[in-house]
């Protein structure tokens, strides 16, 4: 490491193993690194508990912890963990200690300083989030095969914005992932399904499977 990867520091709420319950590696065990705080508020919020508290660790620290659990394959999350510039240098180290490394952001803060080894999982935020305000346009220009986008869809009307998105910009063939997911507990997944098949929509349909295994418990 350098000598400012050495002295940086993060609020962390979180670090633990787990099986990635969405997006392209959906199932496989992978060591999920929570990052506190975030600048935005979505209505179907499942993580507000990172939104403040958290514990400050060096970047060592976070490394030290993350090869302890003997798992190359991780996820940094949030909250927003772009909100702390500090994360990418968590980005780079873990790509450099040999990881297979993912980022939850969403969409909101420039990805383009992230480390391109690592695959950016790009929430956009659709209207009934509440914060569709704050998606930057920009980002779309940043995004390469090796990322993927994700909708989580309330209600019709996020559906079609969706739809017309993945038209808009060309997702299905920026990006390697386009996924569709329904909140959990409010948009049926059948009615989703169902409207994909009938549209014919270039996207992966998915239910956040940790949720079905644990609801939604901090650690899983």
């Amino acid at each position: 490491m350098t000598g400012e990867s050495t002295v940086a520091q993060l609020r962390i709420t979180e670090i633990f193993h787990s099986l990635q319950g969405e997006a392209r590696s959906v199932g496989l065990p992978t060591v999920f690194v929570r990052l506190t705080g975030c600048p935005l508020r979505c209505v179907w919020c499942d993580t507000e508990y990172a939104f403040a508290g958290g514990d400050l660790m060096s970047l060592a620290e976070v490394m030290e912890v993350v090869a302890g659990f003997g798992c190359n394959r991780v996820c940094v999350t949030g909250g927003e963990p772009l909100a702390q510039p500090e994360c990418l240098l968590l980005l780079t180290a873990l790509c450099d200690a040999g990881c297979e490394v993912s980022l939850e952001t969403s969409g909101a803060l420039s990805i383009a300083e992230v480390d391109l080894r690592v695959s950016r999982v790009m929430d956009l935020k659709c209207p009934d989030s509440g914060e569709s305000h704050r998606n930057r346009w920009d980002n779309m220009e940043c995004l390469t095969s090796h990322d993927q986008v994700k909708f989580v869809l309330a209600s019709r009307a996020d559906y079609d914005w969706a739809r017309f998105k993945i038209d808009e910009f060309s997702l299905a063939q920026r990006v390697g992932d386009v996924l569709f997911s329904p909140t959990h507990g409010g948009l049926s997944p059948r009615e989703l399904a169902e409207w994909m098949l009938s549209d014919g929509v270039n996207a992966r349909f998915q239910l956040q499977m940790h949720k079905l295994l644990w609801n939604d418990e901090p650690g899983h």
